[in-house]
């Protein structure tokens, strides 16, 4: 069973990584995952809730397990706002007292800068004026004390014990200082209540510049939250309600007028219309909708009123299943970030003891007291876990929420990872390369069967298939008013055929190789079964008990960008194959036109399986599927592809969802995850190699050779700024262009529909098709009487109104 819960009080990597083992440890907890930028824990097992909230707050932290709504709430919008503003607050007011504190001690001392003369010569006054302004800042930063001690209580030191550490020590020093002068023995220049103060100011400078830049990284999943409507119009007893759309419930009557949005998932009961469902799927061409016809929350109603029944409400509609793919995926933990995991588990008990090491070396080589002590604050101060903990998370976090703008989902972090590595990818032909909407190219009957008695069987059979090739025929029969009969005991035969009964006969479909195991299939029917292949085409047998009645061809094209997106794997050194149920001449037609050289045909789906898992042996593979006959080889790759198209099962199997019904998305999906396994490397290293180079730098390795050294205010900017730096560099991933397909569709052809009122018949038809085609710039005008459309192709940009007016000079109404 998986939890999510919200972890409050981590401050670091040391934090997340001490909450794990905690919970870890706990019987029955077979995963635990906790995301230090989401605040948030993911475990799996059957541990009671109580028990993992104790064990997280047995080690010093909060915890309470997440509601898993999905609302745009201000608790999610606003935290992160409101904790930059608190931390800049803190900064400011702390700046207010840094800034006269370092003006009296080393603006007076160090460049002689004037003060009152009452404290001219005063040095006990000039260091209780001091010690004063360095509480007050102390007072304003207590946060980092308070979580320190408790880090040292609780046995588990973070970030905040090594900064409260280094400023306590810095200030205990000095009031040691301050009492020993006032004996006479103490040296004025061993002060440093600046330093204190000052490693405070500049982390929590460098914590305003984090929480920013952390707000910044969930800024896809805020603008996906931006899109579901604030109301709804409801109609109850008759009457039209606005109410807010957190009221509406499951069965309400909701009322849509033109140009208003789409309030929560549903069916339509009443009137015709066109939904711009782009902000979901990327698809520019709004979806016609008619009764029965499904809608979703955030699409827009673009002309007609409607009215549907509302079937998914809050977190059940398709917009909060989008927005909770991308937090859960932000929410775990890519495989890469182990190995940060295992070094900030021991980092801060390890970095205490070399500021020990540090401070009683150089007190062993003679140094000084107030030498040695800066040494081993610097060690402290400049140590950062921050930068460990968020390398990972926020390269993450930013690029499942690029990946969600651009329509594909990374339902985990290692989906993210891992789907850069690809090295074969494997498509499927029906819905996947092609369009999934095949159409019939021939009917062959057989023996004393005629074609209309041969597509009434075939219709009456595939009526029950979820097959695209089987919906095909059934279309034709209804577009052909040929009567489509109800059938008893159907049978689907994975991958092979099927099977039925009507009126008490034996009616039997699939192919060759699945009907030959029922009747005699003679030569001359395979030859020209092979010629049908041979053209790209897909011939379906049929069987009436044990006599062939027939052969039914169907042709299903290939999606307008998928030469494109074979092409585009291809050149960025991806191998590409193709694996279909389909025979063989089909699928090597098809795999001609596509571009594709290694296809597999004539598979049932657990041969797809095996053949993904024949592949995987020679490198990273991702299988791309839509159907149910796909699922076994999505699960079976490293990684699966769904197109949104899909049935609910190869989405479920899937890795990875393309929105979008488009196959240029898959490897815009593979550049992207290289691109933030990329940032995450890059963040990683330098994490690590600021902590490399930066602890032996603190602890005054370059004194000997070059007399450099570095006070402990340095080392806090450097500490502030790492962090700043991972995040920064994460956010990078947001102006990365993974997708060029969409301009260069737009820069080749653009393409509106209109919706016009009046047309009867195709000379009406032709002539708002001469209308338009007159127009410069107009490449194709395709009416629709029917639907009550005009499909208008542009090669460049026409005013609507020029468009409108040419219709409506014909007196046909544009609505």
């Amino acid at each position: 069973m998986k939890r999510t819960f919200t972890v409050g009080g981590m401050s670091c990597a040391a934090c997340s990584a001490r909450v794990e083992k905690a919970v870890s440890s706990l019987d029955g907890i077979e995963e635990c995952s906790v995301n230090l930028l989401t605040g948030t824990m993911i475990t799996s097992g059957e541990t009671p809730e109580e028990e993992i909230i104790s064990a997280v707050i047995k080690a010093g932290y909060t915890a309470s397990l997440k509601d898993g709504k999905v609302k745009e709430k201000t608790s999610e919008k606003e935290t992160d706002k409101s904790e930059f503003i608190l931390i800049i607050k803190r900064f400011i007011v702390s700046l207010v007292f840094l800034l006269p504190l370092m003006y009296f001690s080393m603006g007076h001392n160090m460049f002689s800068f004037p003060v009152p003369k009452f404290f001219e010569g005063n040095h006990i006054a000039l260091a209780l004026l001091q010690l004063i302004l360095s509480v007050i800042v102390m007072i304003i930063n207590q946060k980092f004390f308070i979580n320190g001690v408790k880090g040292f209580i609780n046995r588990s030191p973070n970030m905040d014990s090594l900064v409260s550490l280094g400023s306590g020590a810095s200030f205990i020093y000095s009031v040691f200082n301050l009492f020993m002068m006032t004996a006479g023995k103490g040296d004025y220049h061993n002060l440093y209540f600046e330093s204190a103060a000052m490693i405070l100011t500049l982390i929590t400078l460098g914590k305003s510049l984090e929480a920013y830049s952390k707000g910044r990284t969930t800024d896809a999943i805020k603008s996906l939250m931006k899109l579901s409507p604030k109301t709804a119009t409801v109609i109850r007893d008759g009457k039209e309600l606005t109410i807010p759309v957190e009221d509406v419930v499951k069965g309400d009557v909701i009322s849509v007028k033109p140009g208003e949005s789409i309030s929560v998932d549903g069916i339509v009961l009443s009137g015709n219309t066109a939904i711009d469902e782009s902000l979901l799927t990327g698809e520019s061409v709004p979806s016609e909708k008619k009764e029965g016809d499904k809608v979703f929350a955030a699409t827009v109603n673009t002309y007609g009123h409607i009215t549907f029944r509302a079937e998914g409400i809050g977190e059940e509609t398709v917009l909060a299943g989008i927005i909770r793919t991308v937090s859960d995926a932000a929410a775990t933990k890519a495989p890469i970030a182990k190995i940060a995991d295992k070094v900030s588990g021991i980092f801060v008990p390890v970095v205490l003891i070399l500021s020990l090491i540090t401070l009683v070396i150089w007190l062993v080589v003679g140094k000084d007291t107030a030498f040695s002590l800066s040494r081993a604050i610097s060690v402290l101060v400049i140590s950062c876990p921050c930068a460990l903990g968020l390398a990972t998370p926020v390269a993450v976090m930013v690029g499942s929420g690029v990946g969600a703008k651009n329509n594909i989902l990374f339902k985990t972090a290692e989906s993210l990872e891992n789907t850069g590595k690809t090295k074969i990818v494997a498509l499927d032909k029906t819905g996947t390369l092609t369009k999934g909407e095949p159409v019939v190219t021939d009917v062959i009957p057989m023996g004393n069967f005629s074609s209309s008695e041969l597509i009434s069987m075939a219709g009456s059979l595939e009526k029950n298939s979820e097959h695209p090739l089987g919906k095909t025929v059934v279309k034709y029969a209804v577009e052909n008013n040929i009567e489509i009969s109800e059938v008893s005991d159907f049978k689907t035969l994975s991958g092979s055929g099927l099977s039925a009964s009507i009126n008490g006969e034996k009616i039997i479909g699939g192919k060759l190789s699945f009907i030959s195991d029922y009747c005699e299939i003679s030569d001359d029917v395979k030859k020209k079964a092979d010629k049908l292949s041979d053209e790209g085409k897909t011939p379906i047998y049929f069987a009436k008990e044990d006599k062939l009645i027939g052969i039914i061809a169907v042709s299903d094209e290939l999606k307008e960008d998928s030469i494109k997106a074979v092409e585009t794997m291809k050149k960025s050194g991806l191998l590409v194959v193709m694996i279909t149920g389909d025979n063989e001449r089909t699928a090597k037609a098809v795999a001609e036109k596509a571009g594709i050289e290694k296809f597999y045909a004539g598979v049932t789906p657990d041969e797809k399986g095996k053949i993904i898992e024949k592949l995987k042996t020679d490198g990273r593979t991702a299988m791309v599927g839509d159907g149910i006959n796909d699922a076994v080889a999505l699960t079976s790759a490293d990684t699966g592809f769904a197109i949104g198209s899909g049935t609910d099962i190869a989405i479920d199997s899937a890795d990875v969802v393309i929105m979008k019904n488009s196959l240029t998305d898959v490897a815009s999906a593979i550049a992207l995850s290289k691109k933030t396994l990329t940032v995450i490397k890059q963040n990683l290293f330098w994490a690590f190699i600021y902590n490399i180079i930066g602890i032996p730098i603190a602890a005054g390795a370059l004194i000997p050779l070059w007399n450099i050294e570095m006070s402990p205010m340095i080392g806090a900017a450097a500490m502030s700024l790492s962090s700043f730096f991972v995040v920064s560099n994460a956010l990078r991933l947001n102006f990365v262009k993974i997708n060029n397909d969409k301009k260069e569709r737009k820069n080749k052809s653009m393409e509106i529909t209109m919706k016009v009122e009046g047309m009867m018949c195709s000379h009406c038809e032709a002539a708002v098709k001469k209308a338009l085609e007159s127009i410069g710039g107009v490449t194709e005008a395709t009416p629709d009487h029917t639907k009550g459309t005009v499909i208008v192709k542009l090669s460049e940009e026409v005013d609507f109104e020029v468009l409108k007016k040419a219709v409506e000079d014909k007196d046909y109404k544009v609505l």
